[in-house]
């Protein structure tokens, strides 16, 4: 029997229920047949066109992205726009678009999960739990946890070691005392007051705006900023590990031409 398209949506359904998507989201099969046979799979953060190129010439059967392409609803499909030409070029070789987006972020195994692991805290709780979720590890938004008591600088070393980043932003002192950390991945800084009423020390996220910053100044938090991609990134490469454990008969990559779009200028 030929692995569908469907079979691998299943399984990510069952990675990142999509019932635990925000309200606002578009998520589940965006662009495709259900029914199509899937043999080569490739996730990304975000399509943009070199992911575009990426796919076409590699003759990918489904791309899972972590950002929704489409994202919002398109009045027209022509190449007078970016996205549109995307979904134009990818409909035209039978390319199908999958994202799990905010419910692979609040999945119990999803984004958020795997960052607090990675900073290597305990206690791990979502910051915004899962109200119809009563197991002992549950799905939910963002996640805060407990550390050993270290510094707010030590923390950053520990981002930038799991993320293999040369630098991350911050915002306080970076003697400061920390003993309880949450985190948000991508754009989290709506985050901040839930961490504060949990207690936390400091705030992880992908980025947060300048208000974000003074408001965590303000409130005497932590906050460091190790950039959008940088947040989500390595969690669509394990996905990419995750589908070739579950089906051995595919072909699965985290692209190879993305990259993060920031860039830093050494003066």
């Amino acid at each position: 029997m030929p692995l569908l398209i469907e079979h691998v949506c299943q399984s990510l359904g069952a990675v990142a229920p999509l019932r635990l998507a925000e309200s606002w989201d578009n998520v589940g099969l965006l662009i495709g047949d259900r029914q199509r046979d899937c043999r080569r799979v490739m996730t990304c953060l975000t399509i943009t066109p070199d992911v575009v190129a990426e796919a076409t010439d590699q003759q990918v059967d489904l791309i899972v992205a972590h950002h929704p392409l489409p994202f919002k609803p398109m009045a027209r499909l022509t190449t007078d726009s970016t996205a549109s030409g995307m979904v134009l070029e990818l409909a035209a070789h039978r390319i199908a678009v999958y994202s799990a987006h905010t419910a692979f972020d609040s999945a119990r195994r999803g984004i958020n999960q795997q960052l607090a692991e990675g900073l290597q805290l305990t206690d791990i709780a979502p910051l915004q739990p899962d109200p119809a979720d009563t197991s002992e590890t549950p799905d939910g938004s963002g996640r805060y946890g407990r550390v050993a008591a270290t510094t707010l600088e030590q923390i950053m070393r520990r981002a930038a070691d799991f993320l293999k980043l040369p630098n991350v932003r911050y915002v306080g002192d970076p003697d400061a005392a920390v003993t309880k950390v949450a985190l948000a991945c991508g754009s989290g800084g709506s985050f901040l007051d839930a961490a504060r009423r949990k207690g936390c020390d400091c705030m992880l996220t992908g980025e947060s705006n300048f208000h974000g910053c003074l408001e965590a100044q303000s409130q005497g938090i932590g906050l460091i900023l190790v950039g959008h991609y940088a947040s989500e990134r390595f969690a669509m490469e394990q996905l990419a590990d995750h589908l070739i454990q579950e089906h051995d008969e595919l072909t699965v990559w985290a692209s190879r031409s993305e990259s993060d779009p920031l860039r830093q200028f050494s003066l």
